[in-house]
């Protein structure tokens, strides 16, 4: 690491991370290196290869490997390379004598830039058989109980396995920094247990070389490393030294070993899910060398630690995933069902809160602010918000250390020192937010982590700190830091109330389109409707011409069927939904169409009630036979007649049997109309029953069947619909012996009801067609009486009801509200009458109308 800058600056281990430390071309002294081409030409040696081949002094470059060693020895080593698999495979072989007569080697093999690299040391006879050795040291950690000593027990082993004076678990920190977690040592050496140790201490480039090459040996630090040539090849590139074995290592990490005291070291990779999780680091006092296979034993015991360690680790996570989501689940169950929206997120806070481990929780939603728990304040959420705002918006934030992102948070870590957010929009954004409070800890490092290094005897390259005297700093500001389980729960909260969100809007959505195709059909339907009644009507005022005497006879006979009509629509409309008679229903229909004459529909069975939906669906049907009977049927001549008789049958469907006689020869209809379509498709349809029409020459015949589940048996005792008038009680002359106010915004049913009070004897009538226009006219002269159309457009008569009983004047309401419309009980005891009235209706309410004083 040279430092080009022309003007002093201060400098720390911090440098050491831009050191190459892979491709230092040269090898450790106990071994030798040979590298060779596809073709098995000698493209790279060490220094010393020749001279452990028994050829000192000679140039070993460019020959045939086969003139180095023997070809059983090659035939072994192909035969090893053909088993590497992936970029970091290595292999080795153990006890290979090279040339004949020569000691045995162990090797170690691997490819480098499609470079086969060969790597020999001295085999040492110890016949150690490494699985067994290392399937024993696998029960011992299996059989203990708990992390601690799991990793106790690893450290007792490695150090029996390796012979080094130390042993130590070293395990990192998300900062890159470590932590020696678990030792075993010779009595006579300090301890090191839970000592920090600076990310600078292992660099970053050594860290990713960790997590490629399992096992690192330094066999002693004073050793003179050999260099590997060429230094680089033809196109100027060095060899990669990575995957080897005998690499040598970086100057400033011998120098900072042996300001620890360390003469020789063995480092072991700890990984978990691929990713460097912690070292066995292995230190002597003296220069130690242990053979290839001893180290290939550490190794292997590294990485069924490595799965231990994972497998344990995961259990303890699954048991925390499984509980939050099981909790996550029965939330989210009830936020689904319950139809809840973002808004109402905050009732279920308290639950949310045990998805996570959390000191607090908050929430943003449409600027709305809740927080349960230690949080910020509200003020201060607000600000945490709108640095929440410039994070990434797709995905969960999480941070130990607020103030170290946010600097107003170091204000209040006590509260809240690291958070946990996740959005659950997309716009505006909102927040749900975790918090931890800050957890103070002392921090006992190896020495000032911050003390900045010095140039030393090295030449311009940095020289590591002589002091590794414990030093202890107070952590503050930070929380518990968040796992990655705590992160993988916090993206399924987030996926999952997306998708509940989303879900209840494309609920809502769909129940709005819904509602649109249903108010359209009744558009439809409500069209289809007014013209049968507008063709009704025309055809009941052409019917009555005949019989009547005067034009008062003749309005007489109209007026009383469009009021039987109405009846009907009221029996249809203003059920409340309840169960209706369908003797009832047939009566009233009749009444519309045959008044007096109504016995010629003629009824069979016992009473039974229709459910709302199947009364509706029936209304309509019997309606459209009544009004096709009318008109073309048997109802359209004096003479014919319409037998209805229904029964259960044996599943305890309703069947109805419509019979038409007398009427004129029936023809089958030359085209389908939307009444047709009701009458053939409303209840198989709808209600899932039957309908059977057959155009007969003497006369309709239909077959209809309701479903059991809609029909129920009607109250044993039913009072028959009565078709008897009242007797007509007198008219109070004085209710109308002044001017009569009408309040109706429609013009034409304003005059049709000044026409009626004439009728009845009122010596003038006043209009008026709103609320303001009333109101004036009434300051300016009481009635006598007023009739008060409840709705008038965009307001109500009540104001005008509230002044007339303020100044005692009688009054009626009219309505097309039907029952559903409710008069204030303030205003007590007001007839009401529904549209269209006659002069009959009218004359009975001003009959039972009280004087007002």
């Amino acid at each position: 690491m040279i430092e080009s800058s022309a003007r002093p600056r201060p400098v720390d281990l911090t440098s050491c991370d831009r050191e190459p430390i892979h491709i230092l071309g040269a090898v450790q002294p106990f071994g030798f290196l040979i590298a060779v081409s596809p073709d098995w030409i000698v493209v790279r040696a060490s220094e010393n290869a020749a001279g452990w081949l028994g050829q000192a002094g000679a140039d070993v470059l460019g020959l045939p490997l086969a003139d180095l060693i023997d070809a059983e020895a090659i035939h072994l080593i192909r035969g090893h390379l053909q088993a590497l698999r992936g970029p970091d495979a290595i292999d080795r072989i153990f006890g290979t004598v090279l040339q004949a007569g020569g000691a045995p080697f162990d090797i170690a093999l691997h490819i480098s830039d499609g470079i086969i690299v060969i790597e020999a040391e001295p085999s040492v006879s110890e016949h150690l058989n490494a699985g067994n050795l290392v399937r024993s040291m696998v029960g011992r950690l299996q059989q203990t109980v708990g992390f601690d000593p799991f990793c106790r027990e690893a450290v007792r082993q490695m150090r029996a396995l390796t012979g080094f004076d130390r042993v130590m678990v070293y395990r990192f920190d998300p900062d890159g920094s470590g932590v020696v977690i678990a030792e075993s040592a010779r009595s006579s050496l300090a301890p090191y247990l839970g000592l920090h140790y600076p990310a600078s201490d292992i660099p970053k480039q050594a860290r990713a070389l960790y997590e490629r090459n399992w096992l690192r040996i330094i066999a002693d630090v004073d050793a003179e490393p050999v260099a590997v040539l060429p230094q680089r090849d033809p196109h100027g590139r060095p060899l990669d030294l990575s995957m080897s074995t005998l690499r040598t290592v970086s100057p400033i990490h011998l120098e900072y070993l042996r300001n620890m005291g360390v003469a020789a070291s063995l480092s072991v990779s700890i990984l978990r899910g691929g990713k460097l999780w912690g070292l066995f680091a292995c230190h002597h006092t003296e220069a130690r060398h242990i053979s290839l296979e001893r180290r290939t034993g550490a190794e292997l015991f590294g990485q069924m630690f490595s799965l231990i360690l994972e497998s344990r680790e995961r259990e303890a996570e699954a048991a925390y995933e499984g509980s939050s989501r099981a909790l996550h689940d029965r939330l989210m169950g009830a936020l689904a069902s319950g139809g809840t929206s973002l808004e109402n997120i905050t009732d279920f806070l308290d639950d949310i809160a045990g998805i996570v481990t959390c000191d607090g929780i908050g929430v943003w939603v449409n600027g709305e602010i809740t927080l349960r728990g230690a949080t910020p304040t509200a003020e201060e959420f607000t600000g945490l918000v709108r640095f929440l705002n410039r994070t990434a918006a797709s995905r969960a934030f999480a941070t130990q250390e607020i103030g170290a992102v946010h600097p107003p948070a170091a204000d209040y870590p006590e509260r809240a020192a690291g958070l946990l957010a996740i959005p659950i929009s997309r716009a505006p954004r909102d927040f749900l937010v975790f918090f931890r409070r800050e957890i103070a800890r002392t921090v006992t490092w190896a020495g000032n982590p911050e003390k900045p290094a010095s140039l030393g005897p090295n030449g311009l390259r940095l020289t590591p700190r002589k002091s590794f005297e414990a030093w202890t700093e107070v952590v503050r500001g930070q929380a518990a830091p968040w796992s990655a389980v705590d992160l993988r729960i916090a993206e399924a909260l987030r996926i999952t109330l997306l998708e509940v969100i989303l879900r209840l809007t494309d609920s809502a959505e769909k129940e709005r389109k819904t509602a649109q195709e249903r108010q359209e059909l009744l558009i439809a339907e409500l069209n289809h409707r007014v013209r049968n009644i507008l063709n009704l009507i025309r055809g009941i005022v052409a019917q009555s011409r005949s019989g009547s005497d005067s034009v008062e006879d003749f309005a007489g006979v109209v007026g009383a069927r469009i009021q039987a009509l109405a009846r009907a629509h009221d029996q249809i409309t203003t059920t409340n939904w309840g169960p209706g008679s369908l003797r009832d229903l047939i009566t009233l229909e009749a009444e519309a169409y045959l008044d007096q004459q109504a016995g010629r529909v003629r009824l069979d069975g016992t009473d039974v009630l229709l459910d709302p939906q199947a009364f509706s669906t029936l209304a309509l049907v019997i309606h459209e036979l009544m009004t096709n009977s009318a008109k073309y049927g048997a109802l359209s001549e004096g003479v014919g007649q319409v037998d209805v008789a229904w029964e259960r049958d044996a599943s305890q469907c309703l069947v109805i049997h419509w019979r038409e006689s007398g009427g004129p020869p029936v023809k089958p209809p030359s085209r389908r109309g939307f009444g047709t379509t009701l009458i053939e498709r409303s209840i198989p349809y709808e209600l899932k029953g039957e309908a059977e029409i057959a155009y007969e020459l003497t006369g309709l015949r239909g077959r209809f069947a309701v479903p059991a589940r809609y029909v129920r048996a009607a109250p044993t005792v039913t009072a028959p619909l009565s078709r008897e008038r009242d007797r007509t009680p007198e008219l109070d002359a004085a209710a109308l012996s002044g001017t009569v106010l009408v309040v109706e915004d429609n013009m034409i049913i304003a005059l049709e009801a000044e026409e009626i009070l004439s009728t009845l004897g009122a010596s003038a009538v006043d209009m008026a067609g709103s609320v303001h226009e009333a109101l004036r006219q009434i300051e300016a002269a009481h009635p006598s009486f007023a009739l008060l159309d409840v709705n008038l457009g965009a307001e109500t008569s009540l104001p005008v009801a509230r002044r007339l009983i303020a100044a005692g004047v009688p009054f009626v309401f009219a309505t097309g509200y039907g029952e559903s419309f409710r008069i204030p009980s303030e205003l007590g005891a007001v007839p009401m009458i529904k549209k269209p009235y006659t002069a009959d209706t009218l004359r009975r309410a001003l009959a039972s109308t009280p004087p007002r004083d």
